[in-house]
């Protein structure tokens, strides 16, 4: 006989009470009642934070908007909060593991995706700062086993995405990679490929484009990526969470990711992303997404010069602005949204597991992040809603 729907309070890891839906079964976990329960659950960010991160206000209207998103695309799990300098609003909703009934919180370890592409960017910036890495010189100067191609290719073609190269999404069996990789074997994954245009003339997005810049970055520093990263990016930041992905070791929080396949939920296919070392192939929390994002603002991470070349939009050879439609331009990491103390800053990421957004508006050191375990795209982005619900205007994106 099955057990009625019962309402139980767990008390969290970190001393607060919360209340969610669970309907126990002898013959299993019903996912329909753990996903019509994820939009239930919710949790203050202030349950994580500390005195100074429970200054910022609790948007009006906003945890029923993620409610009803959730319930109606099914998203097993998503954290999601805004900082400005050292406070914080950050909620988890739903469950970071459907399977064990494990709510989603602040703390829920995510993959990061590509919103790992503006800390790679930073990390070049960096070098190029210590005067190690020239963005006018070829990739192969640092990069030494990429092979020749028929034009050289430079760093700053690759940090806004002009450099030719291609991407996996033309390789569709290299987005299914389950062995870890080094550095040296990601650049091999794709070494062979014909470039799709002559560096610098055409806008062509790529995450292997990415892993060519942790390449040079690893040579100049002269350490693997993902300890400068640790090192020079995350810590200076006060980011504690991220690490570089890896299936083998015992990641704190870490969610379980979720695919949807003819109308219903399952776990997502195993893919290893050690092979995205600078596109995407790091995990942690939405927290610290937003101090990344916050210490970028504040001159923590980059010196004004870099902060600025970093934001300014790309062009191709002939002139032209250079990235997506909506947009005012990709510049080094980011998409760009309006002009000189206007300016927003924004990247999104999506992979087996995950699906990611950062939003910048670094006059202002607004930083809005989201996360959740799930596959499948929300058109508007949560993340925009926050950025409308906190700053009372529309976009970021502008409008068709």
């Amino acid at each position: 006989m099955e057990i009625p729907l019962t309402e139980k309070v767990m008390r969290c890891h970190h001393g607060l009470e919360r209340t969610y839906m669970s309907r126990p079964s002898p013959t299993g976990l019903d996912r329909r009642a753990l996903l019509g329960a994820a939009a239930t659950l919710s949790l203050a960010g202030s349950g994580v934070a500390s005195a100074a991160e429970r200054a910022l206000p609790d948007p009006a209207g906003f945890d029923a908007l993620v409610r009803a998103t959730m319930r109606d695309l099914q998203i097993p799990g998503m954290t999601i909060g805004y900082g400005r300098g050292g406070a914080q609003w950050v909620r988890g909703y739903g469950f970071a593991d459907l399977e064990n009934g494990v709510p989603a919180t602040p703390l829920s370890a995510y993959r990061y995706a590509s919103v790992q592409k503006p800390m790679t960017a930073v990390a070049v910036l960096q070098q190029v700062e210590r005067g190690r890495i020239q963005l006018d010189a070829d990739v192969r100067q640092y990069v030494p086993y990429f092979p020749r191609k028929p034009y050289p290719i430079t760093i700053r073609q690759l940090l806004g995405h002009i450099g030719g190269i291609t991407d996996y999404t033309a390789h569709p069996a290299e987005e299914h990679l389950k062995q870890a990789m080094t550095t040296q074997q990601a650049i091999a994954v794709f070494a062979a490929h014909d470039l799709i245009a002559e560096p610098g003339t055409r806008f062509h997005y790529t995450s292997y484009g990415y892993n060519l810049l942790a390449a040079a970055v690893e040579t100049a520093a002269a350490v693997p990526f993902g300890d400068y990263l640790r090192d020079h990016v995350w810590r200076p930041a006060g980011i504690t969470s991220a690490r570089m992905d890896d299936p083998l070791a015992i990641i704190p929080h870490r969610v379980r990711g979720y695919q949807f396949v003819d109308g219903q939920v399952r776990n997502s296919e195993f893919v290893d992303v050690s092979s995205r070392v600078g596109g995407g192939a790091s995990r942690g929390t939405v927290p610290d997404l937003i101090r990344f994002a916050v210490a970028l603002a504040e001159g923590r991470l980059l010196r004004p010069t870099s902060m600025a070349l970093m934001t300014t939009p790309t062009r191709t050879r002939d002139g032209k602005i250079a990235g997506f439609p909506r947009t005012d331009g990709y510049a080094m990491g980011w998409s760009v949204v309006g002009n000189a103390k206007d300016r927003v800053l924004f990247h999104d990421g999506g992979q087996t597991e995950t699906r990611t957004m950062l939003i910048l508006h670094p006059s202002s050191r607004l930083a809005i992040a989201s996360a959740q375990n799930f596959e499948r795209d929300i058109h508007p982005p949560l993340a925009f809603a926050l950025w409308q619900k906190v700053t009372g205007r529309p976009g970021p994106m502008k409008a068709t």
